[in-house]
């Protein structure tokens, strides 16, 4: 999907007030979140490209957030390639 903001998907399908954006900088993915009941996520927060995300999945803990399920590669080159 795209919006004013860029290509984004829902990492949390069942709740589509959080969007994953996403976007290819020299042959880098980045992602960024968006949440409608936090404004300032997306000021807060800049555009994490995918190697930083590893290193949060190797660290994870089994906390409530997986950044395995919200930052997810093959959907994110998806949406980059079928936009191109």
């Amino acid at each position: 999907m795209k919006d004013e903001r860029g290509l984004y998907y829902y990492p949390f399908p069942r709740n589509q007030k959080v969007r994953m954006y996403v976007r290819a900088r020299d042959g880098v993915i980045w992602f960024r979140l968006w949440n409608a009941d936090d404004a300032g996520l997306w000021d807060e927060h800049g555009w994490v490209p995918f190697e930083a995300v590893k290193q949060a999945q190797a660290i994870y803990d089994g906390d409530a957030f997986d950044p395995a399920q919200a930052y997810d590669l093959q959907v994110a080159k998806r949406l980059i390639e079928e936009n191109e």
